[in-house]
């Protein structure tokens, strides 16, 4: 009969652990993340970007809700607004044309930004085409 009792509280606290570790880690991650990016050329200093962005908490109440191209100094040279969730598309994507960067920059940073707590997470850097 103690056998029987040990074997189901080890298995019932094996449950409980993967439990546990199934969960999202919405609580932890404050930001969206950039997971992927394409550029090309659209003119003479001017490109386009498709943005790919993955939003672990997406709902109504909170979502991604902006991206920004800006250089590896921080300097901003555009910024997509998004106006609402994308809970069932995830990641997604979503575009930003005509962006006009300075002749002498050769790579841009892409990162997301969260309603709540601002712009962070994972960024992708792209070197522009052509430079």
């Amino acid at each position: 009969m103690m056998r029987i009792t040990l074997l189901l509280a080890l298995a019932l606290s094996v449950v409980g652990l993967t439990s546990v570790a199934a969960q999202p880690s919405d609580s932890t991650q404050k930001y969206p993340n950039v997971v992927a990016v394409k550029v090309q050329s659209s003119g003479v200093d001017t490109f386009n970007f498709d943005a790919t962005v993955s939003s672990p908490y997406d709902s109504a109440q909170r979502y991604a809700d902006a991206f920004r191209v800006m250089g590896k100094d921080g300097q901003v040279f555009g910024e997509r607004k998004l106006l609402h969730d994308h809970a069932d598309e995830q990641p997604f994507t979503r575009d930003l044309y005509f962006v006009k960067i300075p002749r002498g920059v050769r790579v841009v940073v892409l990162q997301a930004r969260d309603q709540k707590y601002g712009y962070g997470g994972k960024t992708v850097e792209v070197a522009l085409p052509g430079r």
